[in-house]
């Protein structure tokens, strides 16, 4: 039996290594996505343009222009000297955040007040705005305080913020660590489903079934080079991620490779049911796409979970994606112990041996 089963392993193997083109499509498009993704999909805000209208002069007033001039998150600056042409630049597009300072800007923080600016921000791109307005504030608080203008007694209260696990807020790494959930999930997917559509499309699915193979060594055929093949995908991206841009890692790789394990069990059991209901490579592809992009929007990648209607949040436990994240993140960043990993990774267990049981019923039906 496990003669038969290596056998056909080996098949599956040979049939995506065998063509040049093969391998270079297994490795060249995740690497392409780890870096376009990672310079891409920032968080930051930069480059942007602000607009700046200022009607004091006074010494203050031209420090704090300075100041923010000089801002990394603004590319360009936009001086205008009215008001119309300060609101038709927001309104054009032509720039992200709009700054007015009063004529009584100076006078005011003399005689002992903090004088309210004017911020506007395109509500058309809100989160940039949004986090650019951030950016801005702690600008002028800060010139304020340097400048003797602003203490603590000024304010109702001081804040003092430290972030833990990243705390310079480099968003690579947030970002690797989800890629690496991410892109595995996609190659994982993909190999599965196209295994038994292939055939299908092939017209050598028939040979199969009436081979010495039962359908359930089939699937474990089918099943270990898509597990494998994923695996040292991110093995590779975890290297890059770590030697080339610098995202430390601080947990266990045993820890890592335990849990990718059980996550990569329950995909192959989702990919393995998508192929046996697909005839056909085009169908198992659309499948993989219907699959992947609601995980991923459900995963608390792209936002918070708790943000979600009560009713979506509690359709997230059903998607391996959202644990695997948060196992990536603990292992990366926080050196998180096996109690932790573990209460991510048996749900992962659980998905699996429902979604594996699936495609084999599924698997025996289409068959017959």
């Amino acid at each position: 039996m496990f003669r038969r089963i290596l056998s056909l392993i080996r098949k599956e193997f040979t049939a995506l290594l065998r063509d040049p083109r093969n391998r270079i499509i297994l490795i060249a498009p995740p690497m392409m996505q780890l870096f376009v993704f990672s310079l891409a999909s920032t968080l930051e805000v930069k480059n942007n343009t602000l607009t700046i209208w200022n009607e004091d002069f006074g010494t203050v007033a031209t420090e704090l222009v300075q100041r923010v001039a000089a801002m990394k998150s603004f590319k360009k600056i936009i001086y205008v000297h009215d008001q119309p042409t300060f609101d038709q630049t927001i309104d054009q597009q032509n720039s992200l955040l709009g700054l007015h300072i009063p004529q009584d800007y100076s006078q005011q923080l003399k005689q002992g007040k903090v004088p309210a600016l004017q911020v506007i921000a395109d509500g058309r791109r809100s989160n940039s705005g949004q986090i650019a307005t951030g950016y801005l504030t702690a600008v002028v608080q800060q010139m304020l305080f340097d400048s003797g203008y602003l203490s603590t007694e000024n304010l109702s209260a001081s804040i003092s913020t430290r972030n833990w696990f990243n705390p310079n807020l480099h968003y690579l790494w947030f970002v690797i660590p989800s890629l690496v959930a991410i892109l595995t999930t996609l190659m994982a997917m993909i190999i599965t489903a196209l295994s038994v559509a292939r055939e299908r499309e092939l017209g050598t699915f028939d040979q199969l079934l009436v081979s010495p193979l039962s359908p359930e060594m089939i699937l474990i055929g089918k099943a270990v080079p898509a597990f494998f093949i994923p695996m040292a995908e991110a093995s590779l991206i975890v290297f890059v991620g770590v030697n080339l841009f610098g995202v430390p890692f601080e947990g266990s790789l045993l820890l890592l490779y335990a849990s990718m394990a059980a996550y990569l069990f329950a995909l192959v059991g989702v990919g393995l049911f998508v192929s046996s209901i697909c005839h056909t490579q085009q169908q198992a592809i659309l499948a993989v796409f219907c699959f992947v992009l609601p995980a991923v929007l459900l995963s608390g990648y792209a936002s918070p979970i708790d943000n979600m209607p009560d009713w979506l949040a509690q359709l997230t436990v059903l998607n391996p994606l959202k644990y695997f994240l948060i196992i990536t993140k603990e292992l990366f960043l926080k050196d998180a112990p096996a109690s932790i990993i573990w209460q991510n990774t048996y749900p992962l267990l659980i998905i699996g041996v429902l979604t594996t049981g699936a495609s084999v019923w599924m698997f025996r039906h289409r068959s017959e």
